[in-house]
């Protein structure tokens, strides 16, 4: 596979026919109720990063940054910064394919709730909820039969060690 770096941890099941799709993830923190920003489907009450993929002109960092506004309305942060890349192997439950990318992901902190109007997809059924760290793990462990979100958890278990290393989160 063209363009992975070494030594980047993989997740997931491979599966025939992948399509390959980089992209990324935000993990999205509020430091005033301590909370994580995330979208909850509307069908089951799956939780999941604000995530999609990144187009090839685009930075992957600013690709991250459209989609979490796009999904979440979210976009005043007082804190911003890389936590880390996997190479994710999952199931596209929205688009329904196969896929392996390249994920980043950004640990973004907010200055404020405020909001801007959100611009879903007509795939895209879920919506911004607030959840603490425990309640998002516990759901993940739920609905990880397959294996498809192995990179979130990574990536929210960097994130909350972050967090706490910035002062965020008292140890």
């Amino acid at each position: 596979m063209k363009n992975i770096p070494k030594n980047i941890p993989e997740f997931g099941i491979k599966r025939e026919n992948e399509e390959r799709r980089d992209g990324g993830c935000a993990v999205i923190f509020d430091p005033e109720s301590g909370l994580y920003a995330v979208g909850r489907h509307h069908d089951n009450g799956r939780l999941r990063l604000f995530s999609g993929g990144v187009e090839e002109e685009e930075n992957v960092h600013e690709g991250i940054k459209r989609e979490v506004l796009e999904e979440s309305g979210l976009y005043d942060f007082q804190h911003g910064e890389e936590i880390g890349q996997a190479l994710a192997h999952f199931y596209n439950s929205l688009k329904n394919v196969n896929r392996v990318a390249l994920a980043t992901c950004l640990l973004l902190v907010l200055r404020s709730k405020d909001l801007k109007d959100t611009k879903l997809e007509a795939h895209e059924k879920f919506s911004l909820y607030w959840a603490t760290g425990e309640e998002i793990l516990k759901n993940w462990q739920e609905h990880n039969q397959n294996k498809d979100v192995d990179h979130w958890i990574y990536f929210f278990e960097k994130a909350v060690a972050r967090l706490k290393d910035l002062g965020y989160i008292k140890k």
